[in-house]
């Protein structure tokens, strides 16, 4: 049925649905039909090294299937040649492998302003530039550290890691190399010949029509949004947005909607389904598109979202790698979780309410116990911080039954992973 308007209620379920929150488990084993279908649902998986509890690329999964083997996502997404490939789409993201070629306007643009810029690396390093190619081409797909480590070994001039390390990356992000997967989180580097198949890698696609098709996938992956919401989702330019959004409205693709509270006209996928009621419960990475652009999370939720993994902890507010609490269509709560691996134990940090909403406390307490299964802990434990910790606790506790599951102490919650490339 048209509409023309969604009450700010209906936009959240709207959102929470597009995003394949809310639906029944998967009954059973979740296999690769359904991981593919998610994040060709989602069309990336943001990458971010903070592992204190998991790292966020295997979170958003988690929170829309539940349990499920982080090996087989491995298989799938870090394994070339396969379907998944990694570039800078949002942050570092994996990418179906037919997104690459909607994403080579973005690197001729890292290509021409690198040239154009003396102090660039490319610009003042086209010879070793050449010497990285001719490397990978010669001996195949290869992390940084063993590019480094030839380079020490070899006769003739010799680059540092640092300088192969930022040489490769240069040639990343204009598309001279790619992304081969990761091994043991690393990065490993490789031509794109080596990678990708022909017929992809032979795909022209202008600025104009990439960004329409990258625009009607953000629509469909957030149901309804502002401009800024969608040009957010793959990180694209206003100017670039607005004719794209010109050209799916008068497709039909897109419809304009007003939403009572947001400021900015608001844009409905034709496909978006608008449910009555969203039935789900969900931990969010910080790096999950739920939440990813602040102010989106912030319209839709009322969710002020910081991430504080940078801020000196005696600083810090609700946390060090703090998830916001997914309880039907509100965020009602934040936990800050850490997987204490030599223990068996998922430490709960710190539990807040989110302002005066109501979460119901056994149910959180069965999510927190069913990521330490998936993590593959023994059982939770609740550390007596924040306004939320002394409900939390017993629930936890009668969650686990008879046991050593209770709440404690915890272990020091400055005994983290350093943060690399979080997005804040």
């Amino acid at each position: 049925m048209p509409r023309d308007s969604l009450s700010p209620a209906q936009a959240r379920r709207v959102a929470l649905t597009a995003q394949g929150l809310g639906r029944a488990a998967v009954a059973g084993t979740v296999g690769t039909r359904q991981l593919n279908g998610l994040v060709d649902r989602l069309g990336l998986l943001q990458i971010d090294s903070v592992n204190v509890f998991e790292r966020s690329h295997y979170l958003p999964v988690f929170a829309r299937l539940g349990e499920y083997d982080r090996g087989a996502l491995d298989r799938l997404t870090l394994a070339p040649p396969g379907r998944y490939v990694e570039y800078w789409a949002h942050e570092a993201a994996l990418v179906p492998v037919s997104s690459w070629p909607l994403l080579r306007w973005r690197m001729d643009d890292h290509r021409r302003r690198a040239h154009a810029d003396d102090g660039s690396w490319l610009a003042a390093n086209p010879r070793m530039a050449r010497w990285l190619l001719d490397e990978l081409r010669e001996k195949g797909p290869q992390p940084a550290s063993l590019v480094e480590h030839d380079a020490n070994v070899r006769t003739g001039p010799w680059w540092g890691w640092s300088d192969v390390k930022r040489g490769l990356e240069s040639l990343f992000r204009v598309g001279d190399v790619v992304s081969a997967g990761r091994r043991r989180f690393e990065r490993v580097y490789a031509l794109p010949e080596q990678v990708l198949p022909r017929e992809v890698l032979d795909v022209e696609i202008g600025r104009h029509d990439a960004h329409v098709q990258l625009v009607a996938h953000a629509a469909r992956a957030h149901g309804v949004g502002t401009a800024s919401d969608l040009a957010d989702y793959f990180r694209l330019k206003a100017v670039d947005v607005g004719p794209a959004l010109a050209e799916l409205r008068d497709q039909g693709v897109v419809v304009p909607v007003t939403v009572p509270g947001w400021s900015a006209a608001a844009w409905l996928h034709r496909d978006a389904a608008v449910p009555r009621s969203v039935r789900a419960d969900a931990l969010l990475s910080p790096f999950d598109p739920v939440v990813w652009y602040r102010p989106r999370a912030e319209r839709l939720f009322g969710f002020r979202y910081r991430i504080e993994i940078y801020t000196p902890a005696p600083k810090r507010v609700h946390g060090y790698y703090v998830l916001p609490v997914l309880q039907d269509d509100q965020l009602v709560a934040r936990v800050d979780l850490k997987s204490d691996r030599q223990a068996g134990v998922l430490r709960v940090q710190a539990s807040w309410h989110e302002r005066d909403l109501p979460v119901d406390v056994d149910r959180l307490a069965g999510l927190l116990d069913r990521a330490a299964a998936w993590q593959g802990l023994d059982r939770v434990e609740v550390v007596g911080r924040g306004d939320l910790a002394d409900e939390l606790a017993p629930a936890v506790r009668a969650s686990a039954g008879p046991g050593p599951g209770s709440s404690g102490p915890g272990s020091d919650p400055d005994d983290e992973v350093e943060p690399a490339g979080a997005d804040d």
